[in-house]
């Protein structure tokens, strides 16, 4: 669902220039900020790039991932 909102003129144009720069749309990045806010918020203990990064890792693709092979199983 899509919802219109009002935001402020100079966070409107703060978002425009980091989507460009992210490949994101300028809703996406608004949302991608609030998702970030929201996790960070949910987790005070970490720090707010650890929290941005783990949910950017989260949304990679897991059929290219390597599994971790603890050092003891190795051949």
């Amino acid at each position: 669902m899509v919802m219109p909102a009002r935001i402020d003129d100079t966070l409107y144009e703060q978002a425009r220039a980091e989507a460009l720069v992210e490949h994101r749309t300028i809703a996406g990045q608004v949302e991608y900020w609030a998702t970030v806010g929201r996790a960070s918020l949910d987790n005070p203990d970490l720090p707010v790039s650890f929290v941005a990064e783990a949910l950017v890792s989260m949304r990679e693709p897991r059929d290219q991932t390597t599994s971790f092979v603890p050092r003891n199983r190795r051949a």
